[in-house]
């Protein structure tokens, strides 16, 4: 399969969370009965915390805003404006010989290290956490992009969050994906200057060479 096989969307405004995921749970169902092609969704939603299948109630520190029960992996994470959401939606048992979730989810990482590398923001895998990791200039090490994935008949949706330029006080409001030890930084963080559309033309770019 080619790039050319998958339909992108980027919707220019916030959308709701709930709205995403019944958008979300459709396509899958379609992409399943070869009515509709594979589709990669880039967006925003507005300020939310989403609470995946390893949730626990004690990391929900200060809800400040609402909170979505999801049936995506991991546990809770923030979503809000400057934080590019990518919503993946591919049929794995037309793109690997066997359906390995394992390899998908390290492909997911790659697409955004690759696309990180671009803006010469060094992203890392680390053992037995999930998402991609960067090393700040005090040494410490910080979350820039998360990564939730669910599969319904081989068929992926939910996917991963690139923090650009979000209101990273909105994360205290949670223990991001139940790691207390580490911080959660962005592009603007870094200071790496990029807009959202810079972001979501290299994303298009690396994507192709990944999947």
């Amino acid at each position: 399969m080619t790039d050319s096989d998958i339909e992108w969307t980027i919707s220019p405004k916030p959308i709701e969370y709930e709205d995403a995921l019944a958008v979300m749970e459709s396509t899958v169902a379609d992409i399943h009965d070869g009515t509709s092609p594979e589709q990669v969704w880039l967006l925003e939603h507005p300020p939310l915390y989403t609470a995946g299948t390893s949730a626990k109630a004690e990391d929900l520190l200060d809800p400040q805003f609402p909170v979505f029960e999801t049936g995506r992996g991991g546990q809770h994470t923030y979503h809000g404006p400057g934080q590019r959401v990518g919503y993946v939606m591919l049929d794995l048992k037309k793109r690997q010989s066997v359906p390995d979730i394992k390899q998908y989810i390290k492909d997911l990482e790659q697409w955004i290290i690759d696309t990180l590398q671009i803006f010469d923001i060094k992203g890392e895998r680390r053992e037995g956490r999930i998402g991609i990791w960067v090393v700040k200039e005090d040494g410490s090490e910080a979350k820039i992009a998360a990564i939730g994935v669910r599969i319904r008949h081989w068929v992926t949706y939910h996917g991963i969050s690139i923090n650009l330029n979000p209101d990273l006080s909105h994360f205290k409001g949670v223990v991001p994906c139940g790691i207390v030890a580490h911080g959660i930084t962005s592009f603007e963080d870094l200071g790496v200057e990029a807009t959202m559309e810079e972001l979501d033309l290299a994303l298009q770019k690396t994507f192709s060479k990944i999947f």
